[in-house]
């Protein structure tokens, strides 16, 4: 995507010196401070840095999940703080995909039932089918009445990124999605997310400590103690690069 055809595109998250300070008791520990970016419908993205930077932080507000003390965050239109916790809670389900370090399957629901849990928030009549596709494209047409005891760590982590692009998001926040997995599992679960967001084209905001799996995003915002420290194209040429 070149620079002439973002300028012409509204973003479809952006963040304006957005600051995040936790008070316990006296004391004051501000997280992030000053964060500005925007983020435009079919970018990849990646959010780095070390452990205490503040990345999950940063998730979280860009998700509506936590507010930020000061600032104003604006996701798919429409500005976080104005709306209330239900409307939040509306505008992730309709917009947003998520995938996490550890999986967040619901342990009493087979991998069909996890995934179909954000169609049938939509009241989506087609919510079985659409799910067995995309556990077939993940390569679990085999084991959708499994529980998710019953799947491996990259197995689960399948499933987790079929629930997140099966209700059609317009973005997609994964969080460490190759954390807790070895080096293999995780390079293809890695090939796996990137290759279903081409092919859906997705927004997708990755946050990972991870240098290698950064570089095969389009863009790198880099945090350092709460603050953006760079954000620019990665080194990589392509998102399989």
């Amino acid at each position: 995507m070149n620079e002439k055809t973002i300028e012409n595109k509204a973003s479809i998250l952006s963040a304006k010196q957005v600051n995040k300070t936790y008070q316990s008791g006296d004391n004051s520990l501000q997280v992030l401070r000053g964060i500005d970016f925007d983020i435009f419908p079919g970018e990849i993205v990646s959010i780095i840095g070390p452990s205490g930077s503040g990345k999950t932080t940063l998730l979280g507000l860009c998700a509506g999940l936590d507010n930020p003390t000061e600032g104003m965050i604006r996701l798919c239109g429409q500005e976080l703080s104005s709306l209330s916790e239900n409307e939040k809670a509306v505008l992730r389900n309709e917009n947003v995909g998520f995938v996490f370090q550890n999986f967040q399957l619901i342990p009493t629901l087979t991998a069909l039932e996890n995934v179909m849990i954000p169609l049938e928030l939509q009241k989506n009549k087609k919510a079985e089918s659409i799910s067995k596709d995309f556990l077939s494209r993940v390569g679990l047409g085999d084991r959708m009445t499994h529980y998710p005891t019953q799947l491996s760590g990259g197995e689960q982590q399948r499933v987790s990124i079929a629930r997140a692009f099966s209700s059609n998001p317009s973005i997609l926040f994964a969080d460490e999605p190759t954390g807790n997995l070895d080096d293999n599992t995780g390079s293809a679960i890695e090939q796996l997310l990137f290759d279903i967001n081409k092919e859906e084209g997705t927004t997708l905001v990755l946050v990972t400590h991870d240098m290698e799996l950064a570089y095969k995003t389009q863009r790198i915002i880099k945090l350092k103690g709460g603050e953006i420290i760079s954000d620019g194209p990665s080194q990589s040429t392509s998102v399989n690069g």
